[in-house]
């Protein structure tokens, strides 16, 4: 039997937390202006931003790497002019676990913050709170619940994302090399061992994960 190789748990980590950091920056304001405002075109926003749910993780990840690769404009300016390259590098992988883990919050946040009385937000505006502090003291606590479930949900995904990362990072071990995709390699090579135990190992993590964001949500209940 083969060892689980150290770097690609490491590499799933950085990815998976990376990842989730994106899809809460982007993920968030974006759902909380969805649950508080009606505005023309909405309905395509809520489209696009369920999108990479429906479509092949490959599709995601082909059209990433298009975006971000150097036969784009949008790559070679990356490259060139500000020295960032994603392509082949974990960062890259984390960008395109973010777009498919992110709708999973979107949604799950959305939900929450459409609970949030709105009442409670306009009385602390009349105070004389900024629309910022509201957000912060007053609407992201009472919403907690469901946003911690989405970030949940959001971290197990980019975990175990797989084709988009595959297309856009590439398989190289001890740089790229992600869980799943070490999976697939150990099936490639007939090392059923080796892929038995890294799924377990990849079903630890995202059990742990979800384990813990309920506990979180267990003490948000419980606050007054």
């Amino acid at each position: 039997m083969t060892a689980i190789d150290a770097s690609d748990i490491i590499i799933t980590l950085q990815v998976a937390t990376l990842a989730t950091l994106l899809s809460i920056v982007v993920g968030v304001p974006l759902a909380w202006v969805l649950a508080r405002y009606r505005f023309r075109g909405r309905a395509i926003v809520e489209a696009l931003t369920t999108l990479p749910l429906v479509l092949p993780p490959t599709v995601v990840g082909y059209y990433l790497l298009r975006a971000l690769g150097r036969s784009s404009a949008s790559g070679r300016f990356l490259e060139d002019d500000l020295g960032v390259r994603l392509v082949f590098t974990w960062q890259g992988a984390a960008i395109a676990a973010a777009i498919l883990s992110m709708p999973l919050l979107i949604r799950t946040a959305q939900s929450a913050f459409e609970q949030v009385d709105p009442e409670l937000e306009q009385v602390a505006a009349t105070l004389g709170r900024s629309r910022v502090s509201v957000f912060f003291s007053i609407t992201l606590p009472l919403a907690m619940r469901g946003v911690a479930a989405g970030i949940a949900l959001a971290f197990a995904r980019a975990a175990g994302e797989f084709g988009a990362t595959m297309m856009v990072a590439g398989n190289i071990p001890g740089k790229t090399r992600t869980l799943p995709i070490a999976i697939y390699d150990a099936v490639q090579a007939g090392d059923i061992a080796r892929a038995n135990a890294t799924a377990l190992l990849l079903v630890g993590i995202s059990l742990a994960c979800l384990l813990l964001f309920s506990w979180t949500t267990l003490l948000f209940r419980r606050t007054p």
